[in-house]
C-alpha cells in the first residue's frame, strides 16, 4: 500500500547503487538511516517517501545486485567456446571481483546472507534465488560438458555442480581474507577435480 505524501520521484539506479555501495562496505547492520541520507544525498523524509524504509531499501539494492551478478554469471556459462573455458571464465570472474576492491568486500549477497539470512526472510529468499539460478546455469554447461565428452560421466552431472558451487563459493568466502595466488590454486584445483 503506498504511503500518503511525496511520490516516490527518487527511486532511481542512482540511489540504489549509492545505498548498495554503502551496505556492502558496512553490512546492514552498521548501517544508520543518517548514513544512508548522507550516501544517497536525500533527505530522511525524501529517503522514507521514496522506499518506506531502511529494509525496503536494502532489499532494492540487493535485488540490484543480483540481478546484474547473475546476469553476467550466466552469460560466462552460456557463452561460446569449451566448458572448462567458461568454468574457468566463471571463477576468474569471482576472483575479478573479490579483489576489486581494495577492502576486499567479496560479493554482497554472501556477506547478506552471512549476516541476516538466519533471521531475515528477503535476505534468505534473494539469496536462495541467485543460487538456484547460478545451480540451473552450472547443471546446463555441465550436461553439454558431459553430452560433448568434455567431462566424463563418472559422476552424474547434479554431483558436479554440488562440488562447483561449494568450491565456488567457498572460494569467494575465503577471498576475504586470502591473497590472490592462493584463490587462483583453488581454482585451478576445482577444474581439475571436474575435468
Amino acid at each position: 500500500m503506498r504511503k500518503s505524501g511525496r511520490p516516490r520521484e527518487f527511486k532511481d539506479t542512482a540511489v540504489i547503487d549509492s545505498a548498495m555501495e554503502l551496505f556492502w562496505e558496512v553490512g546492514y547492520e552498521a548501517c544508520s538511516t543518517e548514513d544512508l541520507c548522507k550516501q544517497t544525498g536525500l533527505g530522511r523524509g525524501s529517503l522514507y517517501n521514496a522506499y518506506g524504509s531502511k529494509h525496503e531499501l536494502y532489499e532494492q539494492a540487493l535485488l540490484h545486485y543480483h540481478e546484474i551478478g547473475i546476469q553476467a554469471q550466466i552469460e560466462i556459462l552460456q557463452g561460446q567456446g569449451p566448458i572448462k573455458d567458461r568454468l574457468r571464465a566463471l571463477l576468474d570472474w569471482a576472483i575479478q571481483e573479490d579483489f576489486a576492491n581494495e577492502n576486499r568486500r567479496g560479493c554482497l549477497l554472501i556477506n547478506a546472507a552471512m549476516e541476516r539470512a538466519q533471521r531475515d526472510p528477503v535476505v534468505e529468499r534473494l539469496f536462495k534465488r541467485h543460487v538456484d539460478l547460478l545451480e540451473q546455469a552450472l547443471q546446463q554447461a555441465i550436461e553439454t560438458g558431459q553430452m560433448s565428452g568434455e567431462i566424463s560421466r563418472t559422476h552424474q552431472a547434479s554431483d558436479l555442480v554440488y562440488l562447483f558451487l561449494g568450491n565456488y563459493y567457498g572460494l569467494r568466502v575465503l577471498n576475504a581474507a586470502q591473497n590472490r595466488e592462493r584463490a587462483i590454486q583453488m581454482a585451478k584445483a576445482t577444474l581439475e577435480i571436474v575435468f
